[in-house]
């Protein structure tokens, strides 16, 4: 008889791999996600791939048609501005509280920095940018700012990932641009006042606004 636990353990392992895939191209915008074709892939039984697909759902990353079909869920240029919107209520507020403490302990965001520069794909540059901006959230004390923000992640990681791949092919140093703007704002923390800190966090959330005209030139 299977552990009750079993089913969770093998939908979240799962849910890893589809988000992993998902924020790294691989699957599209689009995608359809038949739950007998991605459970014949991963080795399992369709229940954890139901499961995860639901998680995913949750978090952005899969719809589902009024059939009942999943898939990748496709970001609109709107659904950007609708992000981009709250990005620029949570994160600068959540700078300035967050100052006194990372003035402090920089250390978690020195270590993402660190770990940011040995990355060696651009899926591994896109989950530590939002990590290094999640620190700064945790840092804020403010559990309802971080609980609102970690409810776009999905999404907002969805959309970094699209950001990241588009940029590269046009400079191919993504990874050196958020090292060197993920430093501007490790070192004001340091520095700085809370006010500016919360200032300079306005301007780099700002420069997200700027990429969204290339985005309607693309797909996923």
């Amino acid at each position: 008889m299977k552990s009750p636990s079993l089913p969770s353990s093998l939908a979240e392992t799962a849910a890893t791999r589809l988000r992993a895939e998902i924020v790294s191209g691989e699957l599209p915008s689009g995608s359809r996600l038949a739950e007998a074709a991605v459970a014949q892939r991963f080795g399992v039984s369709r229940v954890p791939v139901r499961e995860a697909l639901v998680l995913l759902e949750r978090e952005g990353l899969v719809e589902f048609t009024p059939t009942g079909r999943a898939c990748v869920k496709a970001l609109s240029p709107r659904d950007f501005e609708e992000l981009y919107v709250l990005r620029l209520a949570l994160e600068p507020v959540a700078a300035r509280l967050a100052a006194p403490v990372l003035k402090a302990d920089p250390g978690r965001l020195e270590k993402n920095l660190a770990a940011t520069r040995r990355a060696r794909s651009l899926r591994e540059v896109t989950t530590l940018d939002l990590e290094f901006h999640e620190i700064i959230l945790k840092a804020s004390g403010n559990r309802r700012l971080l609980t609102l923000w970690r409810s776009l992640r999905g999404e907002l990681e969805l959309w970094l990932g699209r950001l990241h791949r588009h940029h590269q092919t046009l400079t191919s140093e993504t990874r050196e641009e958020t090292v060197g703007a993920h430093l501007v704002i490790l070192e004001s923390f340091a520095s700085e006042s809370p006010a500016a800190c919360e200032r300079l966090m306005r301007r780099h959330i700002l420069g997200w606004r700027e990429w969204l005209p290339a985005l309607e030139e693309i797909g996923s």
